[in-house]
């Protein structure tokens, strides 16, 4: 949406987002008030304060909640049903009791993290957070503890191969807009990632879990596994199967993408073009999910099926209310003209390339929320002074998109539609979510811009 405000001093609109967040933390830590009802109301508050048209707000606070449903409520949904039938089934405690005897308990949560390093590849995060969500509780069930010991690392792998590794869309626009060499960004953005998920990810995730203690979230454990007797039991082949499936799938569309922007098949031809489709995330999780009723209908019987992906959307329904509106307030500062602003007074303060992007980055991710948007934008205004900056290598153009990439990153916080998806799916309040998912996601775009800064140095 193009932005309607009519407030263009950059310091006026960044008092109006400060104004918001102090808000949205009063009335939400202090006074109680529903994330919800908070989050509406803030965003019509700011949509009023940075001068949007009257007739404009609604349209402009539905146009971000609508946008982000639409992209959050099929995967949620979807990946609830999914979810909640390998859990009843025993499918979800076949696959954690077969990582933990090949890597043993005190590895699991590194064992989780690895195998959502490898999912997330192609599949992506919101997405594979969902695949991921019941195996991770059921390993916490077993072994008891906080759940953020299993969590932070699973998220942290998803957020850094979303954020880094190309065929995710924002590294693959930032290549082509900073004209970097995808091939070559998949490398680098691969050996960035490693590091920057063991230490903001994976070693973070531990420290939280042994310093905030979480109950287990009902949305996935709310239930008793239907077959005790370890004969009934799913296999842990067919486990696997149902879990790589959509990764396979959703690689369709990733992949080809890739290959038809890097000029290899030619992204217009029908084959394409039907392969993609069968990999869209929706359709991928939909494809799942009616063979996982194929393959347990038989032994479950489809009426069980039913009443399962039935209970399945009850506990969610807060979880996609409350992502929907952080959403709409992302979209009323994005439609504000708040993050244009601080870009564009960024833009001409003299920084190294490198830094300069990984700050105008942040300060777009801060103040209107999406990774993607803050990703891409960033590399739209950088391009111009790229391609007049004489003595970049392929390696610092890489490098570069990293740096925009960790800025996209950090201070995940009230507008961000995946501040609340992990929040409401890990059942934590906001105060926690803060403490924790927040101060991962900042140690993640951290680690990785200090990374390519200082081989931007020495290579």
């Amino acid at each position: 949406m193009e932005q309607l405000t009519h407030a263009t001093d950059p310091t006026h609109l960044l008092i109006i987002a400060a104004c918001a967040i102090v808000a949205l933390l009063i009335l939400i830590m202090k006074l109680k008030i529903h994330a919800f009802a908070s989050l509406t109301l803030v965003s019509l508050g700011t949509a009023i304060a940075t001068g949007v048209p009257s007739d404009q707000v609604v349209p402009t606070m539905m146009s971000g909640f609508g946008g982000t449903l639409a992209s959050v409520a099929l995967l949620v949904g979807l990946g609830a049903m999914i979810g909640k039938i390998l859990e009843v089934t025993g499918g979800a405690k076949v696959l954690a009791d077969t990582l933990i005897n090949r890597f043993g308990e005190k590895r699991a949560p590194f064992a989780l993290g690895v195998a959502s390093l490898l999912f997330g590849f192609p599949i992506f995060f919101d997405a594979g957070l969902i695949v991921m969500m019941p195996i991770l509780f059921s390993v916490a069930k077993r072994f008891g503890g906080s759940p953020l010991k299993y969590a932070l690392p699973v998220g942290g792998a998803f957020a850094v191969m979303h954020a880094f590794v190309p065929p995710h869309p924002g590294p693959v626009a930032a290549s082509d807009l900073l004209g970097a060499d995808l091939g070559l960004l998949l490398v680098v953005g691969l050996l960035v990632a490693m590091p920057t998920w063991y230490f903001g990810g994976y070693l973070f995730g531990l420290y939280s879990g042994s310093k905030f203690n979480l109950p287990l979230s009902k949305a996935f454990l709310n239930t008793e596994v239907m077959f005790k007797e370890k004969k009934d039991l799913p296999k842990f082949s067919t486990v696997l199967m149902i879990l790589i499936l959509p990764v396979i799938l959703i690689f369709m569309d990733t992949g080809l993408n890739t290959l038809s922007v890097a000029g290899v098949v030619d992204g217009s031809s029908t084959w394409v073009e039907t392969l993609r489709m069968l990999g869209k995330t929706p359709v991928a999780l939909l494809i799942t999910l009616l063979v996982s009723l194929c393959v347990f209908g038989k032994q479950v019987g489809m009426s069980k099926l039913e009443k399962l992906c039935t209970d399945s959307l009850a506990p969610i329904c807060a979880v996609i209310l409350v992502t929907g509106a952080g959403g709409m307030f992302g979209g009323v500062l994005r439609s504000s003209g708040i993050g244009q602003a601080l870009a564009d007074a960024l833009s001409d303060t003299g920084m190294p390339v490198i830094v300069a992007a990984f700050v105008i980055s942040t300060c777009l991710r801060v103040a209107q929320g999406s990774a993607t948007v803050a990703l891409t934008t960033t590399a739209a205004l950088m391009a111009p002074i790229v391609s007049q900056t004489t003595g970049l290598s392929e390696l610092d153009l890489c490098f570069i998109v990293i740096a925009i990439a960790g800025g996209a990153t950090v201070l995940s916080h009230f507008n961000d539609s995946g501040f609340w998806l992990v929040s409401r799916l890990l059942e934590m309040d906001e105060k926690t979510t803060l403490k924790t998912w927040t101060v991962m996601e900042t140690l993640l775009g951290t680690i990785a811009f200090t990374i390519v800064a200082v081989l931007s140095i020495f290579l």
